[in-house]
């Protein structure tokens, strides 16, 4: 049997290793302009491109045309959510594997970034896309870096984001939502939240050699598709401090941080942008993984009660707030 053929295995999975990474976001905002200087005055991120009502952005080392896009809407929430393949055939293996699931859309033409994408959504209705072909940022003579190697100059302004880390989706059932994404999608779980009562609270789920690209977390509202925050990672946690001066200094409200993690030890700063999204800050984001044979951290509900790392509690509006609010979602 090839490598990748689209053979089911003893646990009713498809195969594991055909998304290249978390591509990029579509937030929609009800202040666009508002929400566009936040993201490239406060947080330091470049717009790439404009087309009708949303406004294309990206951190300093993404290497694509963008990793978040600004759209104008009457409610905060999420667009879509984005993967890339890592090669039209493994699109094509993907988009079978969707269709089987009964969740697929179908495709679409493409964006200003990229290419062909095909449409689907999570069990909590979640829309998301697919695509291979992509667009790479071309540096202008202002953004050029003096290494090569590097996607763009360092901007010096703000938060100077880096790139695009991972996003934490809120749902109404993490276990089918969790589900879905391992059989269809084919990504790996890394660490969980199992209650006493046999519940899941929370999954990390990674299709790359990060710990996680995305978190799913319960909604304790019982709402469906909602986003809780999506991140971008900078170099230091000094620089996450930093963030949080410079947010201070912008009259930007802190949710909470900085501070770390228990679960998958980031160091962290939450904030809310002005279309009202929750919003982090993080570093290292994701670490590194390299063991093929992983194990799923399991964490309990003492465990979790103890709060983060350092004994910070988690505050109440970690478990209800997201996008869009809950009366209107």
């Amino acid at each position: 049997m090839e490598a990748h053929a689209l053979t089911q295995d003893a646990w009713g999975r498809w195969p594991y290793g055909d998304l290249a990474h978390l591509a990029h976001l579509e937030l929609l905002t009800p202040k666009l302009e508002e929400s566009l200087r936040f993201f490239t005055q406060v947080m330091g991120m470049e717009v790439s491109g404009h087309e009708g009502d949303s406004y294309y952005l990206r951190g300093w080392d993404d290497y694509e045309f963008h990793t978040l896009k600004l759209t104008a809407d009457k409610r905060p929430g999420l667009g879509h959510l984005a993967f890339r393949a890592k090669s039209p055939e493994g699109l094509l293996r993907r988009v079978r594997a969707l269709e089987a699931s009964g969740l697929g859309e179908g495709w679409t033409e493409g964006d200003l970034g990229h290419g062909p994408a095909y449409r689907f959504r999570t069990p909590d209705g979640h829309p998301m896309e697919l695509y291979y072909e992509t667009r790479w940022y071309t540096p202008t003579e202002a953004t050029r870096p003096a290494l090569k190697n590097q996607a763009s100059r360092f901007p010096g302004r703000g938060a100077n984001l880096r790139r695009l880390d991972h996003v934490n989706l809120l749902a109404s059932d993490v276990g089918a939502v969790r589900a879905f994404m391992e059989h269809f999608l084919g990504m790996k779980v890394t660490e969980q939240i199992l209650f006493r009562d046999g519940s899941e609270q929370g999954a990390w789920l990674t299709c790359t050699n990060k710990t996680y690209d995305v978190a799913i977390t319960k909604d304790h509202l019982g709402a469906k598709g909602r986003l809780h925050h999506f991140t971008y990672a900078v170099d230091s946690r000094e620089e996450v401090l930093r963030a949080a001066d410079v947010c201070l200094e912008h009259g930007v409200f802190i949710e909470t941080g900085p501070h770390k993690h228990a679960i998958q030890q980031t160091f962290f700063l939450y904030v809310y942008e002005p279309g009202g999204c929750r919003f982090e800050v993080a570093c290292p984001g994701a670490r590194l993984l390299l063991a093929p044979d992983w194990k799923p951290i399991v964490w309990d509900e003492e465990e979790r009660k103890k709060g983060q790392a350092w004994g910070l509690k988690t505050v109440e509006s970690f478990h209800t707030y997201g996008v869009p609010p809950v009366e209107e979602a």
